[in-house]
């Protein structure tokens, strides 16, 4: 349920309706909107059922919420939500660019890749350091030695540290070191492990599982920010399906659904996606051109040698050419398209 506030309402108004709010015994989340206020009610509302909630202070109309995904809805939230790393800001007309290696291998190779991804005008870094392998006899990972190289290519750069986290185990060393989390396909639903990353004040990627709906990505969503972790930014990464030519298929189409479904910001990965070095850059460009806010792409320096998925992962000379392709895309506007809907419902031309 939310409260819309009325334009104009005073801070004293929205100060008093959260105060009787939490009175009655209920939390709220509050979104500021470019003209309107919207406080979010949580909790169970059966209770709140004859509560004059029109009739508070500076309050305009009091709306049901039917998504059961209630803090990631667009209905709770309507605004884009912006989310800061570092002075990096994702969401909101905000495009974000993470790249690096899969695996982090040595020291040299992560600063070097961090140098070149800074250079073509990257944001963050990415570089696993405990990796999910589908064999247990493959490369795990370096662990906290990993992640002490991505510390060291970050102060060389500058550029903050997106990695992996597979375990409640191993939350306090990669939070140690993290400046985003990333959650992978495996565990889009460990939803033990979901609570407990929504306990942290870090900003969480979340991708879509192996054979997700969206419906599912959003729920998994709603488990973290349950837990008061609003800091969700959701990454597609494409979907198992019965097509062998790629690893996984991604569908664009989703992201100006999402869009419309969730005020959180929406990343693709198009390297998990294609499994195919040649066709990432590809992929990468469709995402942005629909809308989305930013692309995770891997990189490395010698793919051959590279320790986890160096068929998909670009060159450093890919990857300059990708982003030099990218400055000359103008990116669909959601907003945009909803207010060209808008109109296209009422507009009726008549042929005599």
């Amino acid at each position: 349920m939310v409260l819309v506030m009325k334009v104009g309402a005073t801070q004293d108004e929205i100060n008093k309706t959260i105060e009787q709010i939490k009175a009655w015994g209920h939390d709220v989340s509050i979104a500021p909107g470019e003209k309107q206020v919207v406080i979010g009610i949580i909790g169970d509302k059966t209770d709140l059922m004859g509560r004059p909630l029109s009739t508070l202070p500076g309050v305009a109309k009091v709306l049901e919420v039917s998504a059961p995904y209630k803090r990631a809805s667009r209905e709770f939230h309507p605004e884009d939500s912006v989310i800061d790393v570092e002075g990096v800001k994702i969401g909101g007309g905000h495009k974000v660019i993470i790249a690096g290696p899969c695996s982090v291998d040595n020291v040299e190779n992560v600063v070097y890749l961090a140098k070149v991804a800074k250079a073509n005008g990257a944001h963050m870094l990415r570089g696993g350091a405990y990796k999910p392998r589908t064999s247990p006899y493959t490369f795990q990972g370096h662990g906290e030695e990993g992640l002490k190289m991505l510390m060291e290519a970050k102060k060389e750069t500058g550029l903050p540290i997106v990695t992996e986290l597979m375990s409640i185990s191993d939350i306090d060393v990669v939070y140690k070191y993290a400046d985003v989390i990333q959650i992978g396909a495996r565990n889009m639903q460990n939803f033990p492990l979901l609570k407990e990353i929504g306990k942290l004040d870090k900003p969480v990627i979340l991708k879509n599982g192996i054979a997700s709906t969206v419906k599912e990505h959003l729920m998994s969503a709603e488990y973290i920010m349950s837990e008061g972790n609003d800091k969700v930014i959701l990454c597609l990464r494409g979907t198992r399906t019965y097509e062998p030519s790629v690893r996984n298929t991604l569908d664009v189409t989703l992201v100006p659904i999402m869009q419309k479904m969730t005020h959180l910001p929406i990343i693709v990965d198009p390297s998990h996606a294609a499994g195919k070095r040649e066709f990432v850059s590809a992929l990468a460009y469709a995402g942005m051109a629909v809308g989305a806010d930013g692309l995770i792409i891997e990189m490395h320096n010698c793919p051959k040698e590279a320790l986890s998925d160096g068929d998909q992962a670009l060159l450093p000379r890919d990857f300059e050419y990708l982003m030099n392709k990218l400055k000359e895309l103008k990116p669909w506007s959601q907003k945009e398209w909803w207010e060209f809907d808008k109109q296209k419902e009422t507009d009726c031309i008549k042929v005599k």
